[in-house]
């Protein structure tokens, strides 16, 4: 069985840098995803905004806490991480008492769309390898 999972999205908050007990490094995130269209009946457009908690591991989680800030685009490949207990997305109840859940992402490369100087940065997890310099006619598979 695979799974892959790829978003294209902004930063909502600066990411969290932390290590784990064993001294594992990994660096948190959460990116928000839109989806635009315009209703059928009425024509108008209507907007969907979908919360990802993003968690980079080892060597890709210095990278991303050291280049990553609140409102940069970042590109995104995993796989998702789902509830133990339920094996769904992690579900809660909000302040304001309605149903939220969160969708949780543990990436295995990260790029970084944007940003400082305009320029594009890429990270990749060791077993991944990620396509750094500019892509021309060469590199496209047709």
């Amino acid at each position: 069985m695979y799974q892959k999972v790829i978003i294209l999205g902004n930063l909502g908050a600066d990411p969290e840098m932390r290590y784990t007990a064993d001294g594992t490094p990994v660096t948190s995130f959460r990116v928000a995803t839109n989806e635009v269209w315009s209703d059928r009946e009425s024509g108008e457009k209507r907007e969907r905004t979908t919360w990802w908690r993003v968690s980079a591991w080892r060597k890709l989680a210095e990278p991303c806490n050291q280049y990553l800030a609140k409102g940069r685009q970042v590109f995104v490949e995993g796989t998702i991480v789902a509830d133990p207990n339920t094996g769904a997305p992690r579900i809660w109840t909000g302040q304001d008492g309605t149903a939220r859940a969160s969708y949780e992402i543990n990436a295995q490369v990260v790029r970084f769309v944007g940003g400082r100087g305009g320029g594009e940065a890429a990270a990749a997890a060791p077993a991944e390898a990620a396509h750094e310099g500019p892509t021309t006619e060469e590199d496209l598979p047709f």
